[in-house]
């Protein structure tokens, strides 16, 4: 029996390759026309059962996997195990090719989904294979192979605009970028730069660097990945994280930086969401405040609101050193209305229309909500802003963020 069935397969096999399949009923015969698409397919397939693996596969197999992409950190890519990493070189090489389906010599499900997710967090450039699209794929029997089609976004004049815009914004922030600047002051440039020429905004191309070079509308995911992808071509180290709201299901993607050896979040779709104050403040309609508390938050601060993601582990966060607010003095451990008061005399002095402070302890915090917000600290500051500029008027406004132990005033 098990001779019949193999020469069953050869004869299956020979018929395919004369390019027909006969059906064999009950006293008749019928000719099937194939097309050479469909002939391809059995080829293959014959191929493979005679054979087993296509010589594509077999030549991926014997390919050195290379450990590192110039001009990209690669952070997920080096949590991967030895097959993976294989298997996201593969999809890498596919999609930057924009082929539109291609083998990867990994096949499972869970597998295939843990590369292809760390591949567009390693990767914001390839926006055009973005996951929103998607993903199909052909495994072969109990084979350890795929045949992998990711699905693009975008036309190729589409693509040609895309890339133009990607280009423009780099061209502009490196010009805002001086001789002798430092990394944490270029992480402050490009959060800058995307909160003033981005707005948070729903599109079709939202959750992309596409919607935030091209259409400048993007939410969390778009300003994550653009992040990464102008700190990259600085050569910052710049890790894209995705997770939820800390208690819900909600949603949510930042950033983790490594400066001077440390590592700091950023998170700029907060940064540009002056309405997360609390305060008559976000009356100010003509005003885009941006918010500096999540450049480089303190991380227990920070944790207290997002959680990432279990399905890769994500460095720790510990420093505070380059917190916006202990850079600029303006982060206090204990309150003294003397100290807050010549603190705004000194930002005024140097011409700030929104001075901001925040306090390491909500103690602090609270006792200076009362006297500032509450009481007349801020009337004590705005006689002085009047003297300073010689007017007789001023409009103030002031803004609270409770989780961040932060208050603003704006003139």
């Amino acid at each position: 029996m098990k001779k019949r069935k193999a020469i069953w397969g050869l004869c299956l096999a020979l018929l395919i390759c004369m390019g027909m399949v006969y059906k064999i009923g009950t006293g008749h015969v019928k000719n099937i026309e194939v097309s050479v698409t469909e002939m391809g397919e059995l080829l293959e397939a014959a191929r493979g059962f005679f054979l087993g693996e296509p010589d594509e596969v077999r030549n991926l197999r014997e390919q050195e996997v290379i450990k590192t992409d110039v001009g990209h950190q690669e952070y997920y890519f080096q949590l991967l195990e030895e097959d993976e990493q294989r298997g996201y070189r593969e999809m890498l090489n596919g999609i930057r090719a924009r082929k539109e389906e291609f083998y990867l010599t990994i096949s499972g499900d869970k597998e295939v989904d843990k590369v292809f997710h760390a591949l567009l967090k390693d990767h914001p450039e390839i926006y055009w294979a973005h996951n929103r699209k998607q993903v199909f794929k052909t495994t072969y029997g109990g084979s350890d192979y795929c045949l992998f089609a990711p699905g693009y976004i975008y036309s190729e004049e589409e693509m040609q605009q895309i890339d133009q815009a990607l280009e423009a914004a780099w061209q502009e922030v490196s010009a805002l970028v001086w001789d002798g600047a430092d990394a944490y002051e270029i992480v402050k440039i490009v959060y800058t730069y995307l909160i003033d020429s981005v707005d948070y905004e729903l599109s079709d191309d939202d959750q992309s660097i596409a919607g935030v070079f091209w259409k400048k509308r993007a939410v969390c995911a778009g300003y994550a990945g653009a992040l990464q992808y102008l700190l990259e071509r600085f050569g910052i180290p710049c890790i894209y994280v995705d997770g939820n709201a800390r208690g819900s299901t909600e949603g949510h993607a930042w950033n983790i930086v490594q400066l001077d050896g440390m590592y700091y979040y950023v998170d700029v779709t907060n940064g540009d969401q002056p309405q997360f104050l609390e305060g008559d403040a976000v009356s100010m309609a003509e005003h885009k405040t941006t918010i500096y508390d999540y450049l480089c938050p303190f991380p227990w601060e920070y944790e207290l609101s997002y959680t990432p993601s279990e399905e890769f582990p994500v460095p720790e966060c510990t420093a505070t050193d380059k917190n916006f607010y202990v850079l600029n003095q303006g982060c206090f451990d204990s309150y003294d209305w003397h100290a807050i008061y010549e603190y705004c005399l000194m930002r005024l002095n140097y011409g700030a229309a929104v001075v901001r402070f925040k306090f390491s302890n909500q103690e602090a915090f609270e006792a200076a909500y009362a006297d500032w917000v509450q009481g007349n600290g801020i009337q004590e500051a705005a006689r002085y802003y009047l003297d300073l500029y010689g007017i007789n008027e001023v409009e103030y406004h002031y803004g609270v963020l409770e989780d961040l132990k932060t208050i603003y005033f704006m003139f």
